[in-house]
């Protein structure tokens, strides 16, 4: 069984914090922690949800498998491969469970289809038995589809908030350098952050009254934020309800957002804090991401979560993300406004560092909200135990 040893580095009150450019506080020594094998086998892990009792991970070609609560992997709960583009950075991206979804049987997926100029994101909704172990894929009723213009940048989370909203994460379109300068315009869905309501009586879906664009016919009402090049994996602080997100940057920056109603977070302005691609008249209400971290740390960021589990109460309040292609973990602190601390985590595998052997595509909570962490390459599932 493989394993991944972390623990939290203490950090000088001097230091200089090489990712953030500021003097960071210490962290804390920690515990040492393990990530145990949770599940193996699966075929291009993109994200992992529960329902309250049983585990759900996407596998990016089109399906959905359930985990028992030990981690057995059992067949498709479903299946729409058929369906699905699955080439590069297209396929099935994300699923979230209603919050209600043990009375009303609704969960929400966003995934990718068509060829060529019909290639689209799918944001779609099933109906199942809470029980049942299969979904039929006949239940699906398609709420949303935005074309897609190039086969990358797409985004592809879904999340509840603690709104009971739906949160949509919706990269740029693709290419490099949003070519269409779609992050921007007020009136494209590409390169933002969305925010539905799925339990109106409206159909497909209704505008939240509180959006902050909603009553500006500039801007699809959609939109919850916009100036986001790839947000790959959201997550929602389950105590403090602070939304997080890893923006993938362009050739240079990473970075770490906090969301807030309204925020224009500047790509492709902006690439994280530094001037990408200025344009005469453009916003200047440019939000700042809260964490950057430059190639020598990594060339994709996969966002995380804030640890809020019982197991380990050094890390609570700490957001674990890491890098999709270095395979290298960090953990942040941010409270009331304020970055108090950020650094990289020590990982191994089996008593080696995990650089380029691991590749974190998405970061999960169980109900206790203790983390877990897919690995995409090797098709497996980690669970964060002590060692």
């Amino acid at each position: 069984m493989k394993r991944l040893v972390l623990f939290v580095l203490c950090i000088a009150l001097v230091a200089c914090d090489r990712t953030t450019g500021a003097a960071s506080p210490p962290m804390g020594t920690g515990p040492r922690l393990s990530l145990k094998l949770m599940a193996k086998g699966l075929s291009s892990p993109v994200d992992l949800v529960t329902d309250g009792k049983r585990f759900f991970v996407v596998e990016q070609p089109g399906r959905i498998k359930r985990l028992d609560q030990g981690g057995s992997l059992k067949s498709a709960y479903l299946d729409i491969s058929d369906d699905v583009t699955f080439q590069g950075e297209c396929g099935f991206l994300g699923v979230a469970f209603h919050p209600d979804f043990a009375t009303n049987g609704y969960f929400y997926v966003d995934y990718t289809t068509g060829r060529g100029s019909s290639l689209r994101t799918v944001i779609a909704e099933f109906h199942a038995d809470p029980s049942a172990d299969h979904v039929d894929p006949s239940t699906r009723r398609v709420l949303l589809e935005i074309p897609q213009p190039y086969p990358n940048h797409n985004g592809g989370q879904v999340r509840f908030g603690p709104d009971g909203m739906l949160y949509i994460g919706m990269g740029d379109g693709g290419s490099a350098g949003d070519p269409g300068n779609r992050a921007q315009n007020p009136q494209e869905l590409l390169g933002k952050m969305l925010r539905i309501d799925v339990t109106s009586n409206r159909m497909p879906y209704a505008i939240p009254k509180d959006n902050p664009f909603v009553n500006d016919k500039r801007f699809r009402p959609e939109i919850w934020t916009l100036g986001m090049r790839n947000p790959w994996r959201f997550s929602f602080d389950r105590k403090t309800g602070a939304c997080y997100a890893g923006d993938v940057g362009q050739n240079t920056w990473e970075e770490i957002d906090v969301l807030t109603s309204g925020g224009n977070y500047g790509w492709h302005l902006r690439e994280a804090r530094h001037e990408f691609k200025p344009e005469r008249n453009a916003a200047t209400n440019l939000i700042d991401p809260i964490v950057e971290y430059a190639r020598d740390k990594g060339a994709s960021v996969t966002g995380g979560v804030v640890y809020r589990g019982k197991k380990f109460p050094a890390l609570d309040g700490i957001y674990i993300y890491a890098d999709y292609v270095s395979g290298r973990f960090f953990g942040l602190r941010y409270e009331s406004g304020k970055l108090l601390a950020n650094d990289e985590l020590r990982v191994t595998v089996d008593g080696k560092p995990t650089l380029n052997r691991v590749q974190p595509s998405a970061f999960g909570e169980d109900v206790e909200g203790e983390v877990y962490v897919c690995d995409h390459s090797h098709g497996n599932v980690y669970q964060v135990v002590a060692e």
